[in-house]
């Protein structure tokens, strides 16, 4: 049986032989129930006039559905093969289409729940706003990949690990840290657990030489077993878009504290925003930083030959993370290989942070190279579902859900949207509604509950993803988004799993143990996906009616005999 995508090694450089295919809002894609669009949503922030908007497109031009995808984006699908100017009109009513010709590469992730819950660095959302406009206003911005991927993170760690192409993660004193890819010099990603860690990072677009299917469309989420300390390596960019197989999930994997209730502080294990001495490891002017790597501390250095990143005033970041991405274009152009990300750029053109730094001070952005090391461990979970408390402006409450298999119907929506004018959109196929009064929390998230939205810690649906399946990919032999829904309920357990219909695996989790599901026709061959697959059981096929039980108890393989296959590479 082939690997599946991410254990793909990257040691031979990417060369592209064309554009990437990614959906987009103008540029739909037909797949097995309709055509697909996918609309970019920068750090996943909706009001609600756009979100109404985007609902009533769904039901008038759509399938009634609105998909949530691994880049906290929305999409549509069973759109009509005429219905493109029409919806390109709802789009632009809704602000949704600020720049035409940019419209594929608005990819901006961040913490969901920056501003909310008193635990990042700073409130990054105006950063994204900006961020935004920057990217949008640069005329040359427009030829980046649809693929590419911006992260801002507010400092708790959670966006890291969902191995971006730029980086930003809010610092103390007005300050924010700025790298592309995995830092210079490193071959694992910054934030995330380094080799044997449970959060280790995998690359982004691993295996994808094909069609738009392998997408980060409804892809799946890897937390790491339990929530507490393990870093969530998320599915990050998979690939380009769904040909009718871009993937749906729920949420990271993980089970959160047992006998936790519905109300969260703020994420998993109460996790704060990582230290700058003990997780990144930077030289501040206050002395050197201790970088918590593997085998002991050490203090950190600029010149010490390990990752570097740049050092930015806050003010300065959107303008700045322009400059990164446009400083890959010109490594991509000077590769000649086509890169779409910065990890499939060769080695010797992998960007450099004291060329980043003199394009800055050349753009008038003061930067200063620093160190960057990979903390053990230390990248902050998703928000969990629940009553969000402790942050939010005036003593309010936000409330954080998840959809199942990343999918709401346009009534859950606009329920959504009704509740506070306000929604934000996770990476990890959720929705978190700010600006609630704190009184009434309580009684709002038993009504999403009760309309069929995950809203617990302990939601089987936190942990279960599949791909499109049947109808809507040709490629696919097996409904496979009902056969999970049947045992769901019946097959709990620590272990992430993720139902494909082929063995593509569109949408698979990364960077942690999963079990593993494809559809063979006759049933579904169950493996444990870990460290290169020898760790786990033999692959089998089981027949549909047998899967509750082999799936269970494959759930509770005891996770950490398994390690990614990326960590271990790395």
């Amino acid at each position: 049986m082939p690997q599946p995508p991410s254990a793909v090694s990257r040691d031979e450089p990417v060369i592209r032989d064309r554009g990437d295919a990614c959906p987009g809002a103008l540029r739909l894609h037909a797949a097995d129930d309709g055509f697909l669009a996918r609309i970019r949503i920068p750090g996943g922030i909706l009001g609600a006039d756009a979100a109404r908007l985007l609902a009533d497109a769904a039901d008038r031009l759509g399938d009634g559905h609105i998909d949530l995808t691994s880049r906290g984006n929305a999409q549509l699908r069973g759109l009509g093969a005429s219905c493109g100017g029409e919806l390109a009109a709802v789009l632009d009513r809704a602000g949704l289409l600020p720049a035409p010709g940019h419209e594929r590469v608005r990819n901006v992730v961040a913490s969901p729940l920056t501003g909310l819950d008193g635990r990042g660095r700073a409130d990054v959302a105006p950063w994204v706003a900006r961020l935004d406009r920057e990217l949008c206003a640069e005329p040359a911005a427009a030829a980046l990949s649809g693929r590419f991927l911006f992260a801002v993170d507010d400092g708790r760690g959670d966006v890291l690990s969902l191995s971006a192409d730029v980086n930003v993660l809010a610092q103390g004193g007005g300050r924010a840290l700025l790298w592309l890819g995995a830092g210079d010099g490193a071959p694992g990603r910054p934030g995330t657990a380094g080799a044997g860690g449970a959060g280790s990072a995998v690359d982004a677009t691993a295996g994808d030489a094909g069609p738009p299917d392998a997408a980060d469309v409804v892809g799946a989420v890897a937390g790491a077993g339990s929530a507490a300390g393990a870093a969530v390596a998320g599915p990050g960019a998979a690939g380009a878009g769904a040909a009718g197989a871009g993937a749906a999930g729920a949420g990271a994997a993980g089970a959160g504290p047992a006998g936790a209730g519905p109300e969260v502080a703020a994420t998993a294990g109460g996790a704060g925003p990582l230290d700058l001495a003990g997780a990144i490891g930077v030289c501040t002017g206050a002395g050197p930083a201790v970088a918590a790597g593997a085998g002991g501390a050490g203090p950190a250095s600029a010149d010490s030959g390990g990752p570097r990143a740049v050092l930015v005033a806050a003010d300065d970041v959107p303008r700045a993370a322009v400059v990164a991405a446009l400083f890959f274009l010109d490594a991509a152009r000077a590769a000649g290989t086509r890169a779409w990300r910065v990890d499939e750029l060769p080695p010797e053109h992998q960007p450099d942070a004291g060329e980043l730094a003199a394009r800055l001070a050349a753009a008038g952005i003061p930067a200063e190279v620093v160190p960057l090391a990979a903390p053990q461990g230390s990248g902050g979970p998703e928000p969990l579902p629940g009553v969000v408390r402790g942050g939010g402006p005036g003593g309010s409450a936000a409330l954080s859900v998840l959809a199942p298999l990343g999918r709401l119907d346009t009534a859950q929506w606009r329920l959504l949207a009704g509740l506070s004018g306000r929604m934000r959109l996770t990476p990890w196929r959720g929705v978190v509604v700010p600006g609630l009064a704190a009184g009434s929390a309580d009684a709002v998230l038993a009504d999403l509950a009760r309309a069929g939205l995950a809203t617990t810690h302990d939601s089987p649906w936190r942990s279960v993803t599949a791909c499109t399946g049947r109808p809507g990919c040709a490629k696919a032999l097996a409904d496979v988004r009902a056969d999970a829904r049947a045992v769901a309920a019946r097959a709990t357990g620590p272990l992430p799993v993720h139902w494909s219909g082929c063995e593509r695996r569109c949408g698979h989790p990364r960077g942690t143990a999963w079990v593993d599901l494809v559809a063979t026709g006759g049933g579904y061959a169950v493996t444990l996906a870990a460290a290169g697959t020898a760790d786990g059981p033999a692959h089998r096929t089981v027949k549909t009616s047998e899967l509750a039980a082999v799936l269970a108890d494959a759930r509770r393989t005891d996770a950490r005999r398994t390690t990614s296959h990326d960590a271990a590479k790395k």
